[in-house]
């Protein structure tokens, strides 16, 4: 599990691609206390590494994972974000998150208000159900709350710390982006939606 409290950027060191596996290298803010086998969020997706060295850290990842991320679009010196797993005791800071991406959603427009920005992101047609004003969604990675909600879109404002910390102020119109629903949300859409169906028969 995670929390969508991004630890810092990590920086793609080098890229191999294998027998169906794709295995990224990946520079990460700090390996103290990791272990073979833990789980990392990179721009929102759970992945397990595999091998590490210093501060470069090994994922394998599988052509399913890289078609329907972002992550099939990394190149070498690309930016992602990184969280570590939620530890026992961890203050959960944003909300809870698994790391399964739900979708990739696009950048409808981007702009600067003040020090901050505020982006629209256009999910796909299967998400917007569950996508409810003042809702959590995980963008990259990044616990947001959801600002106003349109026929095709939602807005997202953020703040200076989160532009800082993570790599969404580098993105531009046009870019993808990783999407997570809090499952709270989902399961009470789901619900909602077989109760309606079984009134219906």
């Amino acid at each position: 599990m995670f929390t969508g409290i991004v630890q810092g950027k990590g920086h793609v060191v080098s890229i191999e691609t294998g027998n169906q596996i794709t295995t990224f290298h990946i520079k990460v803010p700090s390996t103290e206390g990791l272990s073979i086998g833990a789980s990392v969020a990179i721009d929102g997706v759970c992945l397990t590494a595999t091998d590490f060295s210093e501060e470069v850290v090994s994922f394998d990842v599988i052509p399913e994972t890289l078609e329907k991320t972002t992550l099939g679009q990394l190149t070498k010196d690309s930016e992602v974000n990184v969280e570590r797993s939620l530890r026992y005791g961890d203050e959960v800071g944003g909300h809870l998150l698994s790391g399964h991406i739900i979708g990739r959603g696009l950048i409808k427009k981007a702009s600067e208000v003040g020090d901050g920005a505020q982006y629209t992101i256009l999910p796909p047609p299967d998400v917007r159900k569950y996508i409810v004003t003042k809702g959590y969604v995980g963008i990259d990675g990044i616990s947001l709350t959801i600002g106003d909600v349109h026929d095709d879109g939602f807005d997202l404002h953020l703040i200076p710390e989160t532009l800082r910390l993570t790599t969404i102020g580098e993105k531009v119109v046009g870019d993808a982006v990783n999407l997570e629903i809090d499952s709270t949300t989902m399961m009470i859409v789901e619900t909602v939606e077989r109760m309606i169906k079984e009134e219906q028969k």
